[in-house]
């Protein structure tokens, strides 16, 4: 089934999304530009989420990547609900005050939160109620809890992850009247999702970090090439440290049944997670709640199944891992993306390809043609593709897009196969998740001028 060159590019485009930072009096006061985002869906519905918002009553900027598995159902409850736990984590104790006395009084609240959100990203309004609720008891107790200290973003990210995961827990075991919240909290509850967020303020970049989406720094050397830092590590059974860690919080009597087929336990890829209650909960609790739920909870295999060697839960946190990075006049954008990119392109491509898409400008390596016994035709056909490649920059207005474009349709030499692109998006959807994940991406642009003057006032 071949697809024509515009049918390839509304596929590819269909979930793309832009922003641009406003300019204040004509100047450019944040330090970044802007963002693209896009996503490319394998499994049907898409289990990938993504989020954008600017923080309204603190300085900063969020953007978020967001992997469920075993469903969508706690991917869309993280990427609804989590910004929302670092705003109010990280504002003063009076705004929170404020907040409170709106509540309690019945007055308009303060916005946290400005969304940059495409239509398809779908928030749910049944469920808000119940979180709004848990949400105003988080920052209850934070009000209660008032050290007098101005909040430290790495803890505030923290504090944030750990307090929403325990959450999603906690409103599964209560349950709720209305059948239909009830069994949409237990399915966020059973299912999972990993989490990649960026909090952006001024030079201050903080990559907080729960499973194996990644983050990834892109760096312009002098000479103009370009290079890529990443600044998020995954946790999976490839990271010794979380090895270690996992074996560390287990009687050793359980190190062989802990990370088998590199996976938790046997089943799970990612060592760190929101949701997954059957990692986390003690066997009687799953068994109490599955059987006290509504009967489409036991229609679901997950639920049922306990996992084998199952001793001492909790196996999975939803603790993140937070790296600070100052920015630098040289970083010139950040890679927020789901392992669905990663599977399929090295971060020094994925920072080559996003550098010259946004630059315009082509550093043209000799084409290497590795051990392949390339004809005249073949080497005039690589010539001619390079050539129309340096068009078709131009063809994508979304850094994002380009990247899903090279991530699904290069060919061995490192270039657009239009062909090959077309087979893997007509894939009928039973097949596609054989041959690739679902790819989501956001790549923030920073303003190296804003930066550079921040770092002189210093």
């Amino acid at each position: 089934f071949y697809l024509t060159p515009p049918q390839v590019n509304s596929i590819l485009k269909a979930n793309e999304y832009s922003f641009k930072v406003p300019e204040f009096d004509g100047k450019n006061v944040s330090s970044v530009l802007g963002f693209d985002s896009n996503q490319l869906p394998a499994n049907a519905p898409i289990e990938d989420r993504r989020s954008a918002a600017t923080c309204l009553q603190t300085r900063g900027m969020l953007l978020g990547v967001f992997d469920g598995h075993a469903g969508c159902a706690c991917a869309q409850a993280v990427s609804e609900r989590l910004f929302y736990y670092i705003a109010v984590s990280l504002l003063p104790h009076e705004t929170l005050i404020e907040i409170e006395n709106a509540v309690e009084s019945g007055r308009a609240l303060l916005p946290i939160l400005q969304w940059h959100k495409h239509p398809n990203d779908y928030f749910s309004k049944e469920a808000s109620k119940l979180y709004f609720n848990s949400l105003r008891t988080y920052w209850q107790e934070l009000i209660d809890l008032n050290s007098g200290e101005t909040t430290d973003v790495k803890e505030a990210l923290i504090n944030a992850f750990k307090r929403l995961d325990s959450d999603i827990s906690l409103e599964a075991q209560v349950g709720d009247p209305n059948s239909f919240l009830n069994y949409l909290v237990l399915r966020v509850a059973f299912s999972g999702a990993t989490a990649c967020v960026a909090h952006v303020d001024g030079v201050d970049l903080h990559i907080a970090n729960t499973g194996d989406s990644r983050a990834m720094l892109g760096v312009q050397e002098e000479d103009g090439s370009w290079s890529a830092v990443n600044l998020s590590y995954d946790h999976n059974a490839q990271n010794e440290h979380e090895v270690k860690r996992v074996k560390m919080e287990h009687p050793k009597s359980e190190e062989k049944s802990l990370v088998k087929q590199d996976r938790l336990l046997g089943l799970l890829m990612p060592f760190r997670a929101f949701g997954d209650v059957k990692f986390k909960w003690s066997i009687e609790l799953q068994k109490r709640v599955v059987e006290s739920g509504p009967d489409q909870l036991n229609d679901n295999e997950y639920t049922k199944f306990v996992p084998p060697n199952y001793h001492t839960p909790p196996y999975l946190t939803a603790e993140p891992e937070v790296i600070h990075h100052r920015l630098r006049p040289q970083d010139k954008f950040l890679v927020l993306a789901t392992d669905g990119l990663w599977e399929t392109m090295h971060r020094q491509d994925v920072a080559r390809i996003v550098g010259e898409y946004l630059t315009g400008v082509h550093h043209q390596q000799p084409i290497a043609v590795g051990g392949y016994k390339v004809t005249l035709g073949q080497m005039h056909g690589l010539l001619t593709e390079r050539r129309a490649r340096i068009s078709s920059v131009f063809e994508d207005q979304n850094a994002a897009t380009h990247l899903i474009r090279h991530a699904v349709g290069n060919n061995e030499f490192g270039t657009v196969d239009h062909e090959r692109l077309s087979k893997m998006l007509s894939l009928p959807e039973e097949l596609a998740r054989m041959y690739r994940d679902d790819i989501t991406i956001t790549v923030v642009q920073f303003n190296s001028h804003v930066i550079g003057a921040c770092q002189n006032e210093e």
